[in-house]
């Protein structure tokens, strides 16, 4: 606080100063000690002219012949700027030419920058064509990615900006997409081997180019019918993996412009298997306004300014807070990662056998972002574990981000465990964990966005836009019971999700089923055989057996389905009293006692019009799944099969009954003493299955 005092009373000294001479300090552009240029062009860090001078060898320079070149791809270059981070270099033009007018198109390959950190400029450069009918594009992998098309002459009399610019006739342009990094092009007639409609006309061009170079040459374009090379503009930054905060000038401003998509692999049998892909991240830094120079040396950036004491003084008072500033950030959000067990995570990361995507952590900076400083507008929910914000991430996606509660240090492990297995969790009926930041005060979880709410949203919630039909909650529930027939018996170690509800049940825009919530904010353990979410559950769902044992089982996941069906029948709370104490009024109590005669009088409206026999079958699987004994109930990989048999017997029955319409309509057609035949044989062809699946609703 003194020191920012300090920095304004400097200021007010400064403003009221006689001195108003600017001088230009010597702006220092490479590491101390390597040259600074090579022939007319600067050659600022991170770029080098020999061993020791360069960020790394993406960046190193040949400077022979007073001609600097990029090493890795051969490439002269003609100009750097640190300004915007980008660099101008020597393109060659692509040329086809035949004096027999036998024209063939000829592909050049020229230049590839897969996984650097340089790509070509979408926005400073063009690709042009050049000649008489002349067709010129640019491909990858095969793929047509631009191209254009330049005629001989002008469809009207008279000669119009069209006509003498690059326009469409002997010169046309189009836009390269953002990203490329490899150029590939190919020029020739339109129509190939036939000649052109000039005898003079004998060479056609492809070449991108640095758009105000080719703009200045406008009505001109003679000059490159021999031209073999032309300048195009490179965009390029500092990849995620060489990037070192210890580098840049802390007075300087970073930001991410462009993402490389790495695949990893490795060689089996002389071919290479993918075993997994992520984007790195490219950044561009400038000095921050006020100050210029090169923000990729520390340091680097220096002030513009009178050449005053005072102004000296306020530069450094300024770049101390600063860089106080910077360290302190840094030190407190390297002291919230290990002490979230960030540590223990990068070693899961870097494991051998570890599945976790790279792009699981996430930084603090870009979730603040996101969620616009963690706004209250943007909040989706809050529960006991922490809050939820709906946010946006720089590439569009949308995601959610819980801010989970204080986390307890002593079960840091048991956290990054779980973060680490439900990671890996793919499935189309559980929501994905995303990721997690680990530099705040409490950790932070990604999850994708789910946009339809929860199912108790639409159980217990007026809502006159959707009619939450019988078919509808026969669906919910299959997709639940697959998700957790999935996570007990298909995944790697079993998972006990310990708070199956509705609110836990997310919808997404086609009404599918999601399961949210692991409790992922707590902490988990692993034993010899399992692996459970410790969390407490929510009353009403809970398993009455666990409140004798002390120990959760799959069976308690089943009695909480088992709630959540009746909750889908009745279209009821599971708790109506608002005292929790009331056991007697809970709506599995109710349920139980009205199954055997008055079942129909318990039903939500919706429920009555779907079909009596899945109706019965639904609420026997529910009463099983019930039981006080956990050993009586059904494991859910058997509660799932259940479901689903009964959405395949819906399927049959829509085949038969489609196939009996059409069968009707045929034999309009038929002769009369024909029609009875038919029928019968149509009607026996095709019978709904018999519902096998009876016999597991005994109890």
């Amino acid at each position: 606080m003194c020191l920012l005092l300090l920095l304004f009373q400097l200021m007010m000294i400064l403003l009221s100063s006689p001195i108003n001479v600017l001088v230009e300090s010597v702006l220092i552009t490479a590491k101390p000690g390597c040259q600074t240029s090579c022939g007319n062009v600067t050659i600022p860090f991170p770029f080098g002219i020999g061993s020791n001078c360069y960020l790394d060898p993406w960046y190193a320079v040949n400077c022979s012949s007073d001609k600097p070149f990029l090493l890795r791809f051969d490439l002269e270059v003609l100009d750097i700027w640190i300004e915007n981070g980008t660099m101008l270099v020597n393109h060659p033009v692509l040329t086809a030419c035949n004096k027999s007018y036998d024209y063939r198109y000829k592909h050049l390959e020229s230049v590839n920058m897969e996984n650097s950190p340089f790509f070509f400029s979408p926005t400073k450069n063009v690709f042009s064509g050049l000649g008489c009918d002349a067709f010129a594009y640019v491909y990858y992998n095969e793929s047509f990615i631009a191209g254009c098309y330049s005629s001989c002459q002008a469809s009207g009399a008279t000669a119009t900006r069209e006509t003498i610019g690059c326009y469409g006739i002997k010169c046309c342009q189009t836009r390269i997409p953002s990203s490329l990094q490899v150029f590939n092009a190919s020029v020739g007639p339109l129509n190939e081997g036939k000649p052109s409609e000039a005898e003079n006309e004998d060479c056609k061009q492809g070449f991108l180019v640095q758009e105000l170079w080719l703009s200045r040459r406008t009505g001109n374009y003679g000059i490159l019918s021999h031209a073999t090379r032309v300048p195009a503009v490179l965009d390029w930054g500092i990849r995620d993996d060489s990037f070192n905060s210890t580098m840049i000038d802390p007075l300087s401003d970073c930001h991410v412009f462009a993402n490389i998509s790495i695949q990893d692999g490795r060689f089996v049998n002389d071919t290479v298997n993918i075993s997994s892909s992520f984007e790195i991240p490219v950044n561009k830094c400038k000095c921050s306004r006020g100050w210029r120079g090169n923000p990729y040396l520390n340091p680097g950036c220096q002030g513009i300014g009178s050449g005053s004491f005072l102004l000296l003084l306020l530069i450094g008072a300024w770049r101390l807070h600063i860089i106080i500033k910077r360290r302190r950030d840094i030190k407190l959000k390297d002291k919230n990662f290990k002490r979230n067990g960030g540590l223990l995570l990068q070693q899961q990361l870097t494991s051998s056998d570890g599945n976790v995507d790279r792009s699981k952590l996430f930084n603090s900076k870009e979730l603040d972002k996101a969620t616009d400083h963690f706004n209250v507008n943007r909040i989706l929910g809050q529960g006991g574990q922490g809050t939820v914000y709906k946010g946006m991430l720089a590439d569009g996606k949308i995601i959610a981000v819980k801010k989970s509660k204080v986390i307890d240090e002593r079960k840091i492990e048991e956290f990054i465990n779980e973060v680490a297995i439900l990671s890996q969790i793919n499935h189309r009926n559980v929501v994905k964990l995303l990721g997690c930041c680990l530099e705040t005060e409490v950790p932070l979880l990604v999850y994708e966005f789910i946009p339809n709410g929860s199912l108790f949203q639409y159980l217990h919630d007026q809502n006159e836009e959707l009619s939450f039909t019988w078919e509808i909650r026969l669906q919910i529930a299959t997709d639940v019971a697959g998700a957790l027939s999935y996570l007990h018996s298909a995944a790697s170690l079993p998972i006990y999700h310990r708070d199956i509800k509705s609110a836990n049940i997310l919808l997404d825009e086609k009404y599918r089923a999601k399961i949210a919530d692991f409790g992922t904010s707590r902490s988990i353990t692993i034993d010899q055989t399992h692996v459970t979410t410790k969390v407490q559950g929510t009353f009403g769902y809970l398993d009455p057996e666990y409140f004798q044992s002390s120990q959760f089982t799959d069976k308690s996941d089943v009695y909480s389905f088992g709630v959540v069906l009746v909750e889908l029948l009745t279209g009821k709370k599971p708790i109506s009293s608002s005292t929790t104490q009331d056991m007697s009024r809970s709506l599995t109590t109710n349920f139980l006692s009205m199954l055997d005669n008055n079942l129909f009088d318990i039903l939500d409206a919706e429920v009555i019009k779907g079909k009596n026999e899945e109706i019965m079958i639904v609420a026997n699987l529910a009463k099983r799944c019930l039981n006080l004994n956990g050993r009586k109930r059904p494991p859910m990989k058997e509660v799932a099969m259940v479901l689903e048999g009964i959405r395949a017997s819906k399927r049959e029955s829509n085949v038969q009954q489609n196939h009996q319409e059409v069968e009707y309509v045929r034999t309009e057609a038929i002769e009369p003493w024909d029609v009875a035949s038919t029928s019968a044989s149509s009607t026996f062809e095709i019978t709904a299955p018999s519902l096998v699946i009876q016999p597991l609703l005994t109890m």
